[in-house]
């Protein structure tokens, strides 16, 4: 009897077994709240999964008919590249806008996919995109075996209306248009550029060389409350008001003017509990899209571009955007919810009658939103396929909403 009790005694005084987390050691209750966390987090990427329509076309990382030509960066490949050329198969697609040339892949697929087109316009305010964009241009217009009147213009998307109108070789309105809003790969790529949080350059992120504004103009003499404003609505940051105050603070110190700067401030500032490296650089990721958007008026950009590519449109024509994050998706939405004016329940029409013989025709669509001026052919937006994002990692925050006009 008396070693049972000297038994128990030592169980019940013996320390309960601890957990490791990568070398950290772990209570119980550390461990009950992460298990927490983590059936969380699964909920949460369960539900956002089944709001979303994710593309079922089979991705193709070359789809061109024609050798690449020189200049190219075999790396750059166009986002949603399938989706986009389904967009605008349905009909005869005798005029076509790219707003957003960049390196030009979108556009080459759509000109050699319609030998029917007839005029082309690109536009793109970055010389290095049309340096690059030129000789794959001249390559699928040489393929393509049809006479088509190309042209590309150094000029904004906002513009595009007094683009067309300006060149009498261009007709008005025109049967589609494009807008990638995604910064292309040797933006991202070049150091020189300041886009990009992995690598040292100097704190620009002008999207237009020529543009006066930098990023780091806005970190050492915009108003206090400006920076806190800009990490706020644009980053989305959570933890912006630390980050205002020790940018404020630089200043005093020499200031920012490098991506280095910037970095070596966000990781002191970064709390090492959010995640270790992946916190800092989730945090990074989210002040640079800040700084980006505040220098290229992004946003306001958008929403008076989307306006003036919808009046651009002939009857028939479709507007395809593709945005990369939560701002750019939800100022696309709404902007294409206020154009149609109208809903589901406007009277007097067989809506569902429409909304059928449109899926009929076309299978990617899946549901619409009809309106007295036209038809959002993407109720929810289209996301790449999981093929895709897993051989194109820069194209896994993607969505595609597609606007018709009547």
């Amino acid at each position: 009897m008396a070693l049972l009790s000297k038994i128990a005694s030592s169980v019940l005084l013996c320390p309960k077994p601890k957990l490791k987390q990568n070398g950290v050691l772990l209570s119980r209750s550390t461990t009950t709240t992460a298990k927490a966390k983590a059936k969380a987090k699964a909920k949460s990427a369960l539900a956002k999964e089944k709001r979303r329509t994710r593309s079922e076309k089979q991705f193709n990382p070359h789809p061109y008919p024609y050798p690449y030509p020189y200049p190219y960066n075999t790396s750059h490949i166009p986002v949603m590249l399938g989706e986009v050329l389904d967009v605008f198969s349905a009909s005869s697609l005798t005029s076509f806008v790219d707003c957003t040339l960049g390196a030009a892949g979108h556009s080459a697929a759509v000109i050699s996919a319609h030998p029917e087109l007839k005029y082309f316009l690109g536009m793109d305010v970055d010389s290095a995109a049309h340096h690059i964009a030129q000789p794959r241009l001249d390559a699928a217009l040489s393929a393509s075996h049809s006479l088509v009147h190309a042209f590309t213009v150094f000029r904004n998307f906002r513009h595009l209306k007094s683009a067309l109108r300006e060149n009498p070789h261009l007709p008005f309105p025109v049967h589609g248009i494009l807008m990638d809003l995604g910064m292309s790969s040797m933006q991202v790529d070049d150091p020189a550029r300041g886009f990009s949080v992995l690598s040292d350059g100097p704190l620009d992120m002008r999207m237009d060389p020529q543009a006066s504004l930098k990023a780091e103009d806005i970190l050492n003499s915009w108003p206090d409350s400006e920076v806190g404003r800009i990490l706020r609505e644009y980053g989305e940051e959570s933890n912006w008001r630390t980050l205002q105050k020790k940018i404020v603070d630089a200043r005093l110190h020499g200031g920012l003017h490098s991506t280095s700067d910037l970095l070596n401030l966000i990781r002191r500032v970064t709390p090492p509990m959010k995640g270790g490296r992946q916190g800092w650089i989730k945090t990074a990721t989210r002040v640079f899209q800040a700084l980006r958007i505040a220098v290229n008026d992004e946003l306001k950009t958008l929403e008076d571009s989307l306006y003036s590519c919808f009046d651009c449109l002939a009857p028939g024509g479709r507007l395809a955007v593709i945005s990369f994050h939560s701002l750019e998706d939800r100022i696309v939405k709404q902007t294409f919810l206020d154009i149609i004016k109208g809903s589901e329940d406007m009277e007097g029409r067989d809506l569902k009658k429409i909304g059928d013989e449109i899926k009929e025709k076309e299978a990617w669509i899946k549901q619409v939103i009809h309106g007295s001026n036209g038809t959002i052919l993407t109720k929810r937006p289209i996301t790449p396929s999981g093929e895709e994002e897993k051989l194109n990692r820069r194209s896994r925050s993607a969505k595609l909403r597609v606007i018709q006009k009547h």
